[in-house]
């Protein structure tokens, strides 16, 4: 996979970034490391690495400009990918799956081009808190075999506002 996304970026001409690519938080909160997270999917880093965040608020934003590719059918997660090829998999608490979609709204559509910042998905905190193992969200880098370099940010975020990693291609 990784090759052919490279492949893909050379033949549609996408330049290389100097600097890398910002992450930014698509919810507000506090940043835990990805090992934090009660699920070994993510904290053994299966589906690829990144951070999580403890979540505050109602509203999860994309955290990059690009296209929608896959909202749950349960509305707790989505995927997305940049114009540079950075894949990016959104996944809020553990254990919401089971819920099938009560706690949670669709914003955003599939295949919908978002802004950093634009609204994706909603969710009762409240609600939720009651019913799940863990609030802790996971980001993470679907394609870490096209990432060189990845630098974690730490501490308070505010949605579609604060960095939370860089990542160079």
């Amino acid at each position: 996979m990784g090759f052919l996304s490279r492949i893909r970026r050379l033949v549609s001409g996408q330049p290389q970034l100097a600097g890398g690519i910002m992450v930014y938080a698509p919810v507000n909160g506090e940043i835990v490391a990805i090992e934090k997270v009660p699920d070994v999917v993510f904290a053994e880093k299966i589906v690829g690495d990144g951070i999580a965040i403890a979540p505050k608020g109602d509203t999860i934003v994309a955290p990059i400009d690009g296209t929608i590719g896959k909202i749950f059918e349960t509305n707790h997660a989505f995927s997305i990918e940049s114009p540079q090829g950075l894949e990016l998999f959104v996944h809020f608490g553990v254990g919401t799956v089971e819920l099938r979609g009560r706690g949670f709204s669709r914003l955003a559509e599939e295949g919908q081009e978002v802004k950093v910042g634009d609204p994706i998905l909603s969710f009762d905190i409240d609600f939720l808190k009651d019913q799940v193992d863990s609030l802790l969200t996971p980001v993470v880098l679907a394609n870490m075999e096209d990432v060189k370099y990845l630098d974690k940010a730490q501490g308070s975020v505010t949605a579609g506002k604060d960095a939370i990693f860089t990542v160079q291609l």
